[in-house]
């Protein structure tokens, strides 16, 4: 059900830091491309550190500073060909890497008294919906990964479980830019910066116009 009109509202939107010896992040640097308001709404943006723990800890600072109604995390998926809203957090983390300070846990949960998985609270398919109207390439993701990514979304969702039940969460991964598969195999995903910004951008747009999800048909089948 869509709003009928727009009052007061804040969107925060965090993205990462760079990781895994790549020099820039897209997710940061596209959303230092958006506007500091979009379809009336107020966008707050942060960058996160690709740490395990300190991420959420930012993150929930963040959100008692702001006290936003919605926050949108953005994450670099490198090989992933288009913009992907995330549909459910798990809670396990298993790194195939270590993050910026070397942490690398195996096999452990992220919060001892949290449920197995948190679904996004905002409207995931009209995200891409509204991605794919508007000429971004965009599906809906049933994995966010193991690594930090994977727990940010997860320390969001848990938080607005037990502290903030009205404000709506979510994430989305973004491919490469351009500008990082130089060096990498011929055929490698990438979108441009500005695209990924423009994509970033609907999905806000469509979290703005959507208090509730579409029921569109974007299931996967393996």
């Amino acid at each position: 059900m869509k709003n009928q009109e727009v009052v007061d509202m804040k969107i925060m939107i965090t993205g990462f830091d760079p990781f895994g010896g790549e020099a820039v992040n897209p997710a940061y640097e596209a959303i230092r491309l958006l506007p500091d308001e979009i379809g009336g709404a107020q966008i707050v943006k942060m960058e996160v550190p690709t740490v395990f723990g300190k991420a959420g800890e930012v993150l929930k600072a963040g959100i008692r500073e702001h006290q936003p109604d919605a926050v949108i995390c953005v994450g670099q998926a490198g090989g992933r060909s288009g913009m992907s809203v995330e549909k459910v957090a798990i809670n396990f983390q298993d790194a195939r890497i270590a993050d910026n300070e070397g942490n690398q846990p195996i096999d452990q949960v992220i919060e001892a008294d949290g449920q197995t998985a948190y679904f996004a609270t905002v409207p995931v398919k009209a995200m891409v919906a509204n991605m794919r109207a508007n000429g971004i390439p965009a599906f809906v993701s049933y994995t966010a990964g193991t690594f930090v990514c994977n727990e940010l979304m997860y320390a969001l969702l848990y938080l607005l479980d037990r502290s903030y039940p009205h404000i709506r969460g979510g994430f989305i991964h973004v491919p490469f830019a351009m500008e990082q598969t130089v060096d990498k195999p011929n055929g490698t995903p990438a979108m441009q910066l500005s695209a990924i910004a423009k994509g970033l951008e609907y999905s806000i747009l469509a979290v703005i116009e959507n208090q509730e999800d579409i029921s569109l048909a974007m299931g996967t089948t393996h």
